[in-house]
């Protein structure tokens, strides 16, 4: 049967919050103003220093919903993959890298599954060659953010997300894994066979010695773009040793020719 590795992507994959670490690009463009990105700077500092529980969470969420109220969609999604590289690159956990490739060797798909905004995850997961994502869904009148979420994609939305997709595609959440650092993950953790918690804050790292669950630790970014250099394929090898005996080929030809 088929299955999957699920991902949480902030401090799991990516050494910070994917939202917030575009608050310059997006002051750059236009859309929030020097104080919003100190304020920013503020909450990804207590974030990282603290652990994202529930009440820093909720804090994160308001704080984002009334920021991006009437920003132009279209704009959001320029700025993010126009940017995207140079914010993200330097944030990317080697360890994550390797294991999702070792998820895709093994024949399981991979699910990044976020709080963030889809504006935002869905080309990170793109970079990182994920199948598919969950994240947050924000409210869009006429091409702008009315700061009302239409899908949350936090605790256990995000365990209810996974089991719907599961059933979609048909796998047994028994057999596949997740990954996670935060304590407001636990139900995603706690939906598959196979938990893992990455950098785990102290709630978490309580939950997972109790339940025996299998704590890693990341700690190495890396140049995602060198990372992920493409690997050359069966196809271009066979091409290029085509190439390679045809020059041979034509090199003593022309010797034979030349001594004749």
């Amino acid at each position: 049967m088929p299955t999957a590795a699920f991902f949480d992507l902030d401090k799991t994959i990516i050494a910070k919050s994917s939202t917030l670490a575009f608050n310059k690009p997006f002051q750059a463009g236009g859309l929030i103003s020097r104080r919003a990105v100190l304020r920013s700077a503020y909450a990804q500092f207590v974030y990282l220093a603290g652990g994202a529980d529930h009440d820093q969470m909720e804090k994160m969420r308001q704080f984002m919903s009334q920021l991006c109220a009437g920003w132009d969609v279209a704009t959001v999604r320029e700025i993010v993959a126009d940017t995207l590289h140079n914010i993200v690159d330097p944030l990317v956990y080697d360890e994550a890298v390797s294991l999702i490739e070792e998820h895709h060797i093994a024949g399981r798909e991979v699910v990044i599954v976020s709080a963030s905004g889809a504006e935002v995850v869905e080309p990170i997961g793109t970079m990182l060659g994920a199948d598919r994502v969950i994240a947050t869904q924000m409210e869009i009148v006429d091409g702008k953010y009315t700061g009302e979420i239409d899908f949350y994609a936090y605790a256990d939305n995000k365990a209810a997300a996974m089991r719907d997709l599961a059933a979609q595609k048909g796998w047994d959440l028994d057999r596949c894994f997740a990954y996670s650092d935060s304590s407001t993950d636990v139900p995603m953790l706690e939906a598959v066979g196979h938990p893992y918690a990455v950098n785990p804050d102290k709630e978490l790292r309580k939950v997972a010695e109790a339940n025996g669950w299998p704590v890693l630790v990341f700690s190495r970014p890396v140049a995602l773009r060198g990372r992920l250099a493409p690997k050359p394929t069966l196809a271009a090898l066979a091409v290029g040793g085509v190439v390679a005996v045809g020059g041979v080929i034509w090199a003593s030809a022309r010797k034979r020719r030349s001594g004749a």
